[in-house]
């Protein structure tokens, strides 16, 4: 944004504001707009953010939220998420946890029922492995 608002000549004598905006696909109201600063609350909590997580960088937003609020500030963790993402820190721990996915090697078998019509009883059949948990183990 700040970098298509620089684009823009305010004064010009021939061209008005809108027809630049629009050639840049800047909303007018985003040129006219002043960017808001942040409060002091925001910068304490910021310091506090940047602090923390130099002396322990493995924690989350979670974990930091949950230190703020021993030292008595009232934050959720969404506010916390978002002056850690405004600051660009992350923790590096992994964001999602990966389940399952693709083997190489395994060998990918084709689903052979796709395009079949089921026209008749008996022509496809199904089975399904039920495990029941008894005191000595399983029975199927």
């Amino acid at each position: 944004m700040v970098a298509k608002r620089a684009l823009i000549e305010p004064d010009h004598p021939d061209i008005s504001t809108s027809a630049p905006c629009e050639l840049i696909e800047l909303p007018r109201t985003s040129y006219y707009r002043t960017p808001s600063s942040e409060s002091e609350e925001n910068l304490m909590l910021m310091h506090l953010i940047d602090e923390l997580y130099t002396r322990y960088p493995s924690m989350g937003s979670r974990s930091i939220r949950d230190r703020l609020r021993l030292r008595g500030h009232k934050v959720n963790r969404k506010r916390v998420q978002r002056l850690m993402n405004q600051m660009g820190v992350e923790s590096p721990a992994p964001q999602k946890k990966k389940t399952t996915g693709p083997q190489p090697g395994h060998k990918i078998y084709p689903y052979l029922l796709r395009n079949l019509e089921i026209a008749r009883p008996d022509q496809v059949w199904a089975s399904d492995f039920t495990y029941i948990r008894l005191k000595r183990g399983f029975v199927f």
